[in-house]
């Protein structure tokens, strides 16, 4: 992999872009403070803006690392920030990434957070040269894993009870695309 680093990325309706100290109040107003947002999360929702304020601060610090990759979600035609989306895990020696993502519940079933993910498998795939793109999802919540199918991710099987998140012990289901495999729709 060629490590880029969290690079500003651009969809039809989308900013892709680092997360800034400022975006505090949009992150936690718009989806990190609301319990239905973090409902299959392995994070709480956030009591209060110190939460956020630190969560921040961890995310921009860790900027300078080249193989760090977290992007704010943003719509381009307001400006808004809407959610997350990035590396939550990598393993160098398969050349794979895993990804998370969440959205404010305003914005969920309109598509933006497939545009989002289905942006960071070219971005992998094309550009940082990953040979695998994973990610997981609690079967009680079957949106996600819709989001991932529209990325072109199949789902390669389920772990069971292998995730603590605020639901309690959680099954697993993951889904995941391959280099050859993306090389073959696009």
């Amino acid at each position: 992999m060629r490590h880029l680093g969290t690079i500003r990325l651009e969809t039809e309706r989308l900013l892709l872009r680092r997360f800034t100290p400022d975006d505090a109040e949009a992150m936690f107003a718009n989806w990190a403070s609301d319990p239905d947002v973090a409902r299959f999360l392995s994070w709480p929702a956030h009591k209060g803006m110190k939460v956020t304020e630190k969560v921040l601060s961890d995310w921009v610090a860790a900027y300078d690392q080249p193989d760090t990759y977290q992007w704010g979600m943003e719509i381009r035609a307001t400006g808004e920030l809407i959610g997350s989306i990035g590396v939550v895990g990598h393993d160098k020696d398969t050349s794979a990434v895993k990804i998370g993502y969440c959205i404010g519940k305003v914005w969920w079933n309109r598509g933006y957070t497939s545009e989002a993910l289905i942006e960071l498998v070219r971005f992998f795939f094309e550009e940082v040269g990953t040979n695998r793109i994973e990610a997981c999802y609690d079967p009680r919540n079957p949106n996600s894993g819709k989001v991932m199918q529209k990325a072109g991710m199949r789902y390669e099987g389920t772990l069971r009870e292998s995730l603590v998140s605020n639901q309690g012990l959680s099954d697993a289901a993951y889904c995941a695309i391959l280099a050859r495999d993306y090389s073959k729709t696009s």
